[in-house]
C-alpha cells in the first residue's frame, strides 16, 4: 500500500452522452426541459457542447448511433427531488417517461426518468430517508 500525503475526495463526474445529429436541438431539450444552461459549445456547427445544473455537468457529443443513445443511462442526485419533479411537471407533463414517475423505489431511494431528445436514460433521484 502506498502512503497518501494528504486526503483526498472524488469529485462529481461529467458524463459524455450521445446527443444525437443535431446538438442544437439536445441543448435545447436540456435547457427547456430540464432547466440547464449551455455553458460552453465546440464547432461550426456544434460538435460538443456542456449543460449544466447547479452541480450536474453533462457534456452532450454528436453521436448519430442512436442504439448507443438507447442504450446509455445515468443517475443524477437532486436534493429535494419532489420540488424537482413538479417544477418539470409543471412544464409538461409529456417530459416524464410514461413508467417513470416520481416513487420510492424497494432500494429506498425516491426516483423518477426522463428519456432526453436522443434517448438517453436520466434517472433523478434522492434517498427516501432525507
Amino acid at each position: 500500500m502506498i502512503a497518501m500525503s494528504g486526503e483526498y475526495t472524488l469529485g462529481n463526474i461529467s458524463p459524455l452522452i450521445p446527443a444525437g445529429d443535431d446538438l442544437e436541438s439536445a441543448i435545447a431539450f436540456y435547457e427547456q426541459n430540464l432547466g440547464f444552461r449551455k455553458v460552453h459549445q465546440e464547432g461550426n456547427p456544434i460538435h460538443m457542447a456542456i449543460v449544466e445544473r447547479d452541480q450536474a455537468k453533462i457534456f452532450l457529443i454528436k453521436n448519430s448511433d442512436s442504439q448507443l443513445a438507447q442504450s446509455t443511462s445515468l443517475r443524477i442526485y437532486v436534493k429535494n427531488i419532489e420540488n424537482y419533479y413538479q417544477e418539470l411537471m409543471g412544464k409538461s407533463t409529456e417530459i416524464i417517461h410514461p413508467h417513470g414517475e416520481l416513487e420510492t423505489k424497494p432500494w429506498g431511494m425516491k426516483e423518477f426518468v426522463v428519456l432526453d431528445s436522443a434517448g438517453v436514460c436520466l434517472t433523478f433521484y434522492e434517498p427516501a430517508n432525507e
